[in-house]
């Protein structure tokens, strides 16, 4: 593990960004590692999950990579932890092509996943790409922006983060809630998967634009959305998405 700040203490501007590095087999963390360091990045390693766990309170990292498979708590486990007390962007890693690992961890939270074996400048692309997304609003806010968005009974506050569907409070990703946001934006509009990449993950983004429908189902399931007739997040057939009124 390289040296570091104080145990806790987020950096102060101009300080290298962290990344924590959690993988159990030490070739690929190192050469992870190697690479993101070369990009002026100060980088702790993990090689299971409790230590991961453990690294994420102490040090709190700017973003995390994270194996799905590791010798003690899985990567899945540990992403859902790590949502417990902090919105660090995290980024998944595994060596299974099924879709249901990727499906199950991005339901817990993961910002984005590459599948081994996978280049390490296209990791340090997709890195850089999501911490180029605002972390405390998703909106470039101007003096007429409303701090809050109503469609329907579903009601946004982009300040704070929160949603509200018929008064109820909804817990949503970074991510889930930035796709939202957007959508809510201009509810009349229909979005297509390239233009949600772009908004959300940026001009930048490097990956599948099938990453959008992830989102988005998971996103319908926790507005309560009923799968064949949704209220909130509409599919317009061969164009995109759009917000609907509830």
């Amino acid at each position: 593990m390289t040296s570091s700040p104080a145990p806790g203490s987020p950096p102060k501007r101009g300080e290298p960004l962290r990344a924590l590095v959690v993988d159990d087999e030490d070739a690929i963390r190192r050469v992870v590692a190697a690479y993101l360091a070369q990009e002026g990045f100060t980088v702790l390693e993990a090689a299971d999950g409790t230590t991961a766990l453990q690294l994420a309170r102490a040090e709190r990292p700017d973003v995390i990579v994270l194996d799905l498979m590791l010798p003690d708590i899985d990567g899945v486990e540990v992403c859902r932890q790590l949502r417990t007390f902090t919105d660090t962007y995290v980024i998944m890693l595994t060596a299974r092509t099924d879709e249901v690992d990727t499906l199950i961890g991005l339901s817990v939270g993961a910002d984005d996943y590459l599948t081994k074996p996978f280049s390490p400048k296209v990791l340090v692309a997709r890195i850089k790409t999501v911490l180029r997304r605002p972390r405390n609003d998703t909106t470039e806010a101007g003096d007429d922006d409303p701090p809050v968005l109503q469609v329907g009974d579903l009601r946004i506050d982009t300040g704070s983060r929160e949603v509200w569907v018929a008064g109820e409070p909804v817990d949503l990703t970074r991510t889930e809630f930035d796709i939202l946001v957007h959508l809510a934006s201009r509810p009349r509009q229909v979005f297509t998967r390239g233009q949600l990449i772009e908004a959300v993950w940026g001009s930048g983004y490097v990956g599948d634009d099938r990453l959008a429908d992830v989102h988005i189902s998971h996103l319908r399931a926790k507005l309560g959305d009923d799968t064949a007739a949704p209220r909130y997040v509409l599919t317009i057939r061969g164009v995109g998405f759009k917000l609907g009124s509830g």
